[in-house]
């Protein structure tokens, strides 16, 4: 009766399958219902040997669950639930294609068709054509790999070349250069897979020997156009003269500055604040008319007795101060003057014309020497502090040396990128300055020919340039309406006066000690800056037109000017002592 409970005869198919698959042993009674037949696409069960029947042990309810293998099932299992069919496409009709990838082992797929048919000419072609897509992708791979291992020239000339050599176009529409290297490399690659070696070999040796004639011509050039130029004898002599020359100035110039420092006699303030004072001082007091046409250029003599100007006629006149009279011509130019300078040590006068060539006279009007070279008109000319060479500037983009007593082209030197303008010398004799329209300031080291500075700030071209006395000081002023200070220890500009309404034509420190800064410009004024904190000290009016050049005389007391208005006019400090030092005179 207790196997009767536990397996009742009304248990269905599925409630068997399910204690099955639960694990448990089933066995029936010998008076159950008669098994259901097996349908035909499971295999006939053999039923074992019979045995009597056992009874299973009553399992308590929260017994685990055996995990040993079950028994031998004495009668044959419920019939497991019927496998629906599997679902297959469509058989095509009339010649169409198969779509489904899906590889089958079933031989007996209804789809397939026999070989030959046209259905498998078909897809042997669609496989030809993928077969073949990848046979080109591998080649062309091959051909990227082959082309990254050939060497291809980097200059754009040297490719136009061998592809003219292999006899491609050197270019295509819209090519640029990388495309133009990438194709002759992608060629190079092609003519070496399909063995034409001897071409390549050939084309090869043609590019050396073009290199080699190439490089032969280069060397000519070089030697004919030298970028750096071997100096001649009389430049070694003249650098090691000026670098002699600016060691005592310098060491002289250091000791007096020490001194001051040192020496509590000496007030640099007060001197200063004295300069100062006799600057704002100055008043008009003289103006005499200086020619016919424009004065483009004034220089006064190292002693102050003479004073020499210059105008667009192409003549220089010398005139004795302090009463402006005319003392002497000087004629010789073909065309207009643009600047005039006397000399530092000599009573020797300078003058630079529009014709390209720079003169050199005496104080009697005689012409000593004519320095020629240039390419182009000339701009401004400065003398070096030792009085034996002449530096000149011109639109032909250089600056010269030159030396006075032979009238020699000691150097050449380039360096701006377009007209040069302005230049000075530094007191010491050592560095010169250059300044032109490509609105930069150059300072070169005469003893050794390199530009060591090269100062922006300028966004006009600069026309002006002075150092001062105390060496570390440079002043340049240009069509920007503004005069820059720049301190060569420190390699940049301390100070941007914005100075006038109008370009900047000329600025010029005090020779003596640099106390003061004078400017003159278009404006038709020239103004007197403090060179202790560059504020103005005093404004020189009277020119009716505009002013292009100054000069002050060395102790600071008289200022020349010239203008346009075909006048020169001269400014001396209101100090009696003075005046009468001038009428002894």
């Amino acid at each position: 009766m207790e196997v009767d409970e536990e397996n009742p005869p009304s248990s269905t198919p599925v409630e068997a399958s399910s204690l099955v698959d639960d694990g448990q042993t089933v066995v029936p009674a010998v008076n159950s219902t008669a098994i259901q037949p097996i349908p035909p696409i499971i295999p006939p069960v053999i039923p074992p040997p019979v045995v009597p029947p056992v009874a299973p042990p009553i399992v308590p309810a929260m017994a685990p669950i055996p995990t040993l293998p079950t028994p031998p099932v004495l009668r044959p299992l419920a019939p497991l639930p019927i496998r629906p069919p599997i679902p297959r496409p469509p058989v095509p009709q009339n010649g169409e294609m198969r779509t489904s990838d899906s590889d089958s082992d079933d031989d007996s797929d209804p789809g397939r068709t026999a070989p030959g048919s046209t259905q498998e000419y078909e897809i042997s072609e669609e496989s030809r054509q993928v077969r073949e897509r990848q046979e080109k992708a591998m080649l062309e791979l091959m051909m990227k790999r082959r082309a990254s291992a050939l060497a291809v020239p980097t200059n754009d000339m040297a490719v136009r070349a061998r592809l003219r050599r292999l006899g491609e176009p050197i270019t295509l529409f819209g090519e640029r250069e990388m495309e133009r290297r990438d194709r002759l490399r992608m060629l190079m690659a092609k003519l070496d897979a399909e063995g034409q070696l001897e071409k390549l070999m050939k084309a090869h040796e043609e590019e050396e020997a073009a290199a080699s004639a190439t490089g032969e011509e280069a060397e000519e050039e070089m030697l004919q156009y030298p970028f750096y130029t071997e100096g001649s004898k009389a430049l070694l002599d003249a650098r090691i003269d000026i670098a002699k020359y600016s060691i005592v100035r310098a060491a002289t110039r250091l000791q007096r500055a020490q001194r001051k420092r040192d020496d509590p006699d000496e007030d640099v303030d007060a001197e200063m604040d004295w300069a100062l004072k006799q600057a704002g001082s100055l008043a008009l007091d003289c103006s005499e008319i200086g020619d016919d046409r424009p004065l483009s250029g004034c220089s006064l003599s190292r002693d102050g007795k003479f004073l020499a100007t210059c105008s667009l006629t192409g003549v220089a006149k010398l005139w004795s101060m302090p009463k402006v009279q005319k003392v002497s011509t000087l004629k010789g130019h073909t065309e207009r003057l643009t600047d005039v300078k006397f000399s530092p040590t000599d009573n020797l006068i300078a003058t630079g014309s529009a014709d390209r060539t720079a003169r050199l006279w005496n104080t009697e009007g005689f012409h000593l020497k004519t320095f020629e070279g240039h390419l182009d008109r000339l701009a401004r000319i400065a003398f070096h502090p030792s009085g034996k060479y002449l530096g000149t500037t011109s639109f032909d983009k250089t600056w010269r040396l030159w030396d006075i007593d032979t009238g020699v082209e000691l150097l050449l030197q380039e360096g701006q990128s377009r007209s040069v303008y302005g230049i000075d010398f530094h007191q010491d004799g050592s560095l010169a300055a250059s300044c032109g329209l490509d609105s930069l300031v150059r300072v070169w080291d005469l003893r050794t020919g390199r530009s060591i500075l090269a100062l922006e700030g300028h966004v006009k071209p600069v026309l002006g340039l002075s150092f001062s006395a105390n060496g570390y000081y440079l002043a340049s002023g240009g069509e920007d309406n503004t005069c820059r200070i720049w301190d060569l220890r420190k390699k940049k500009s301390v100070y941007m006066i914005p100075a006038h309404s109008n370009l900047i034509s000329q600025v010029k420190f005090e020779p003596q000690e640099g106390y003061f800064l004078i400017t003159a410009s278009y404006d038709m004024t020239a103004k007197i800056w403090s060179a202790r904190d560059f504020k103005p000290v005093k404004t020189l009016s009277g020119h009716e037109a505009k002013v292009t050049s100054l000069d002050v005389a060395g102790d600071g007391n008289c200022v020349a000017t010239v203008s346009h208005d075909r006048t020169i006019k001269l400014w001396c400090s209101n100090n009696s002592e003075q005046d009468h030092a001038m009428d002894v005179d």
